[in-house]
């Protein structure tokens, strides 16, 4: 019950919002099934803390300990990047930048991304998989190029080109999956249900899971932004509208990698090597340094935490390819941080950009005297996905780094020029637009920026203190990973 609610609602409204949503409650009712949304996946996060895992419509679709609460956090970042979508897109509107047309066009779609994402991670089935990736790629090319100027068509061309030819790769890499798997679990359809797979991963053939697994890896790290399948990622963000960036950098990115983890687990199954974890962690530091680097060259503040985005998804796949526990563990903990933080960020980036009337960094400063929310949403935002202590960001990377001394201790130097060079470039070109000298009026109202802080705060906590059943989750799933 609890499942199906969680995928219908958002289907729902999709649909409803496709008729209405140009009509001025539209963005009230997006905000209401997102919240339903949540409701209905905190209903199941509780059934599945009771019971266990579970399988439901005939094993096509599976929850346990990895993907419910990547469910409960996708759920929550759509509730709240919708409320924060309320006076942001009306202001969109009231400007002239979008018609009431394309208003119903980002509801709808807003909707129905999350219900590709939330499909992608409840299916059982790896073909069903793919569907729902392909799916969440169609859909936020719509997003991506709301505005109809020609920077913003240019950007979806590229995210649908570039996604279009990884997404290719991961279906070759599926057929390669299912090839193997028919001759041990037969043609009816469950070669290509993934607790049917994880239970004969042993004696699938290994030249051929080898295979499978590069193309899923490149396929999917497409979608992650694996570097050097990145390029779309960074016009993405800066083109489509804040609460798009938002999700994409809080959601999408962790979607695509629990692909790439769940066909790990059934590579390393069959391999019974390191060359899956290898791969990943090879992607994952090339992703890092070379981000870290771009930082510093960028002008536009979207452009900007796009790179930030990438680097610190190398950082986890860096983490969930080294296996061990701990790494994972860590790797775990920084999806999550780094979904409430990099969201939280593009909210307090949005209104700050949307005041000053751009993104170039050198026409906003001070944001602190204009707007003091704004101000410390963006710096302590900042300070947040720097990895500034007590803030999680600082303890997941610390758990990371710690694992990287003890299993990969070449990588550890390599990490820490990198962090480093990027603290420098972010910090150096975020602190002048907070605290830097303007001439600018303080506005009369402070915007709506309660997300901000709410994700901020249990990004805080989760640096101080991991409430036990989440602690928990993050043990079984580490343990079922590596």
């Amino acid at each position: 019950m609890e499942l199906t609610a969680v995928l219908a609602l958002p289907l729902i409204g999709g649909m409803v919002l496709a008729l209405v949503g140009h009509r001025r409650p539209a963005a009230e009712i997006n905000a209401a099934f997102s919240l339903l949304t949540l409701f209905a996946a905190a209903a199941l996060t509780a059934r599945v803390i009771a019971g266990g895992p579970l399988t439901a419509y005939r094993q096509q679709f599976f929850v346990d300990s990895l993907n419910v609460f990547l469910v409960a956090l996708t759920a929550f970042v759509g509730f709240t990047t919708a409320l924060f979508s309320r006076p942001y897109m009306r202001v969109e509107h009231d400007h002239g930048k979008l018609t009431a047309l394309r208003l119903r066009l980002y509801h709808s779609m807003f909707q129905l991304f999350m219900f590709t994402m939330l499909l992608a991670l409840l299916t059982n089935n790896m073909g069903i998989l793919w569907v729902a990736m392909e799916a969440a790629t169609l859909t936020t090319v719509l997003l991506v190029s709301l505005y109809r100027t020609a920077a913003s068509l240019e950007a979806a061309w590229k995210y649908f080109i570039l996604c279009g030819v990884g997404i290719a790769q991961a279906l070759f890499g599926t057929i390669l999956l299912y090839f193997a798997a028919e001759k041990l679990l037969g043609s009816e359809g469950s070669a290509l249900l993934w607790t049917h797979l994880d239970t004969v991963k042993a004696h699938l053939e290994p030249t051929v899971l080898s295979l499978a697994f590069v193309f899923l890896l490149v396929g999917y790290g497409t979608k992650v932004g694996l570097v050097p399948l990145h390029n779309w990622l960074p016009d993405a963000h800066a083109e489509g509208p804040t609460p798009v960036s938002a999700v994409l950098s809080g959601l999408l990115l962790n979607v695509a990698l629990y692909a790439v983890v769940r066909c790990k687990v059934l590579a390393d199954g069959a391999l019974r090597s390191a060359l899956a974890g290898q791969l990943m962690m090879g992607f994952g530091l090339l992703s890092v340094v070379v981000a870290a680097f771009f930082l510093s060259r960028q002008k536009d503040v979207k452009r900007m935490f796009a790179y930030s985005s990438i680097e610190h998804m190398g950082l986890i796949t860096f983490a969930f390819g080294m296996g061990e526990a701990t790494a994972s563990f860590a790797g775990l903990l920084h999806m999550t941080v780094h979904s409430l933080t990099k969201s939280a960020i593009f909210f307090a980036v949005g209104h700050a950009a949307q005041k000053a009337g751009t993104q170039v960094m050198d026409n906003i400063r001070g944001l602190i005297k204009i707007n003091p929310t704004v101000g410390w949403g963006l710096m302590l935002g900042t300070l947040a996905i720097l990895g500034m202590p007590p803030f999680g960001v600082f303890a997941s990377e610390f758990l990371i780094l710690t694992s990287a001394m003890r299993q990969q201790p070449w990588a550890t130097p390599i990490l820490l020029m990198a962090l480093g060079v990027a603290f420098a470039a972010v910090f150096g070109k975020v602190q002048p637009m907070v605290f830097g000298d303007t001439s600018a009026r303080r506005l009369p109202h402070p915007p709506a920026i309660l997300p901000v802080f709410v994700h901020l705060a249990l990004v805080l906590m989760l640096g101080l203190w991991i409430p036990p059943y989440l602690a928990e989750w993050y043990r079984q799933a580490a343990k079922f990973i590596g």
